[in-house]
C-alpha cells in the first residue's frame, strides 16, 4: 500500500487527487497518523499534501482514493524517514524497500526472487518474518509476527495488509503478469471495513486465521523475470501503482483454463462456469484470453478434441459416453463438432484409428 521508492515521489497537482474511486478505508489514514503521534510529530502537512481534511478521520465510513493515499504515504515516509510508517521497533530508512526490490531483480525466476525478498526482509527488521512455502500446486507467502506492529493493535492490520500487498504487487510487476490470488488470510478479527478487502485482495479473505498470508497457483513461481534495471529505476520513483495496477495480462491463464477444461469437463460448459472457478467474471476472462492471443472456444475445442480422440482410440466406450466425458451436452452436438474437426463421424474415425 505505501509507495516504496529510492527517489522522491512527485505529488500530483492540487485538485487532481480527488478524482478516481475512493476505496481505501480511512482506518489506514488513521494508522499513518498514529505513526506521526508515536514520533511526537504532527501529520498536518502530509494530510494537506493528500488533500485529506482532518475532519475526515473522524468518520469511520470515509474512504480516500489511491492517489490520495499514495501522496499521504509518500509525504509521511519522507517526513518520518521510515518506509514502515511506525510498524516496527526501528524505522526503515528511505530506500529500504527499493533495496530489497533491486536485490531480487537478478533472480532467474519469480520463485527465486520471492525467496530472496523474504530472506532479505529479515535483514531490515526482526519484528516480522516472511516465508515462501509450497504445497502441491499452492504457493503461499506467510507473514509471521514476532512483535505486534507499532507496539499495539492500531497499526497491526495496516502492517499486515501493506506488506502482503507490497510483495504481491512486486511479484506481478516482476513477471509482468496478473497473479490471481486463491485467498488471503489474517490472524486479526474482521474489521468494520471488511468490504474493502474484496478490492485489496482479489481472492476471498479470511479473518481470525492461524496465519497471515496470501495463496496463489505455484506455477507462477516458474515464470522468468521480465524487468530490467531501467524499469526498476522508473518503477521506484512511484511504487504504489504496482500494488493497485489492474494487470490484464495473465501469463498462465491459457494453461490454467486448459487444465480446468480438462479436469472439470462437466463444470466448464460455458464462460460463466469457467470464470467462477477462476474467481473472475466472464467478461474479464474473455478479455484476458484475447490479450494472450487465445479464446475460450478454441481452448474448449482443443481439450475436448484431445479427450474425445483419446477415449475413442483407447477405450471401447459408446459414442454417447465419450461425448459426455468430453464435456458435450448430448451425442448429436458431439458428432457435429467431431465432423468439423476431422471430416468424419466418431465411429468412422475410430474405425480408421
Amino acid at each position: 500500500m505505501p509507495a516504496r521508492a529510492d527517489h522522491r515521489s512527485t505529488t500530483p497537482p492540487a485538485g487532481s487527487l480527488l478524482h478516481g474511486v475512493a476505496l481505501t478505508p480511512v482506518a489506514f489514514v488513521q494508522a499513518v497518523m498514529r505513526a506521526f503521534e508515536h514520533r511526537g510529530l504532527a501529520g498536518d502537512d502530509a494530510l494537506k499534501a493528500a488533500q485529506i481534511a482532518p475532519s475526515d478521520l473522524n468518520n469511520p465510513a470515509h474512504r480516500v482514493t489511491a492517489a490520495q493515499f499514495e501522496a499521504l504515504t509518500a509525504a509521511a515516509m519522507q517526513q518520518l524517514d521510515d518506509e514502515a510508517l511506525g510498524w516496527f521497533s526501528r524505522p526503515l530508512p528511505w530506500g529500504s524497500y527499493g533495496m530489497l526490490a533491486r536485490a531480487s531483480l537478478s533472480a532467474p525466476t519469480l520463485g527465486v526472487a520471492l525467496k530472496r525478498w523474504c530472506r532479505h526482509h529479515g535483514l531490515l527488521t526482526r519484528d516480522i518474518s516472511l516465508s515462501l512455502q509450497t504445497a502441491g500446486d499452492d504457493a503461499r507467502i506467510i507473514l509471521t509476527e514476532h512483535r505486534p506492529p507499532g507496539g499495539d493493535g492500531t497499526l497491526r492490520e495496516f502492517c499486515h495488509v501493506s506488506v502482503l500487498r507490497n510483495v504481491h504487487g512486486l511479484a506481478c510487476w516482476l513477471v509482468d503478469s496478473r497473479i490471481p490470488l486463491r485467498g488471503a488470510s489474517f490472524t486479526f478479527d474482521a474489521p468494520a471495513h471488511t468490504d474493502a478487502y474484496a478490492v485489496l485482495f482479489d481472492g476471498p479473505a479470511r479473518f481470525g486465521a492461524e496465519q497471515t498470508g496470501i495463496r496463489f497457483d505455484a506455477r507462477y513461481l516458474g515464470l522468468p523475470i521480465k524487468r530490467d534495471e531501467a524499469a526498476m529505476t522508473q518503477m521506484l520513483q512511484r511504487a504504489l501503482p504496482i500494488q493497485v495496477r489492474p494487470y490484464r495480462r495473465d501469463r498462465l491463464l491459457v494453461q490454467r483454463v486448459r487444465q480446468l477444461l480438462s479436469t472439470h469437463p462437466q463444470d466448464t460448459r460455458n464462460a460463466d462456469d469457467v470464470a467462477a472457478l477462476l474467481n473472475t467474471s466472464a467478461r474479464s476472462l474473455h478479455r484476458q484470453l484475447r490479450d494472450e492471443g487465445a479464446s475460450l472456444q478454441a481452448l474448449k475445442d482443443e481439450v475436448r478434441r484431445e479427450r474425445a480422440m483419446n477415449l475413442l482410440q483407447r477405450s471401447g466406450k459408446p459414442v454417447k459416453q465419450v461425448a459426455e466425458a468430453a464435456g458435450f451436452q448430448n451425442e448429436k452436438s458431439f458428432i457435429r463438432a467431431f465432423k468439423g474437426w476431422t471430416g468424419m463421424t466418431p465411429g468412422e474415425w475410430r474405425g480408421q484409428a
